[in-house]
């Protein structure tokens, strides 16, 4: 399990609360009080929440799935990519007593931020996020994804809620 690293942020509505921030590649599950962050660019963030039990699980995902040529053994479990992020996350929610599909379903990221490259890898996470819950049988709730620009993200265990900011390539690219 990876999100180790913590940050703190200043939420409006409350005091100082410590925030578990996930990095590229990173995943994890973990329960109320807790807030998970990250900041996603083309990446792509799941949030899954109980609400019976306040658990929730948070990935944040590079790529769709590993490359077949480079083998299906060798990328197993690794969080870099979507499909093995979300069974990583659904199994580590079981493994609490967390049903998958009683979960509240969020999808986050795919900015468009690499036009140049002429493969919009942004788009492709977003359409496996979006077919890895369909295939799980699990509801989409809510999404804020694509556009060109980058998100941050709160997941607040406490209640479910994911706070989010945005920040456009244009704005961040405007010089006077």
């Amino acid at each position: 399990m990876s999100g180790r690293g913590r940050r703190r942020r200043l939420d409006p509505a409350l005091e100082w609360q410590e925030t578990r921030f996930l990095n590229p590649g990173d995943w994890v599950v973990d329960s109320a009080p807790a807030v998970l962050g990250t900041l996603l660019g083309s990446c792509v963030s799941i949030t899954l929440f109980s609400p019976a039990l306040r658990i929730g699980a948070m990935c944040h995902y590079v790529l769709p799935r590993a490359h077949p040529a480079v083998g299906k053994n060798r990328h197993a479990g690794d969080g870099r990519y979507g499909d093995q992020a979300f069974a990583l996350m659904c199994k580590a929610l079981r493994d609490r007593g967390a049903d998958p599909l009683r979960c509240e379903a969020k999808l986050f990221g795919g900015g468009r931020m690499f036009d140049s490259m002429g493969r919009d890898v942004g788009a492709r996470n977003v359409e496996e996020g979006r077919a890895l819950l369909a295939r799980a049988g699990i509801p989409l709730a809510t999404s804020d994804v694509g556009k060109a620009g980058h998100r941050r993200l709160w997941f607040d265990l406490s209640t479910g809620e994911v706070l989010l900011r945005f920040e456009s390539v244009e704005r961040v690219w405007d010089v006077p």
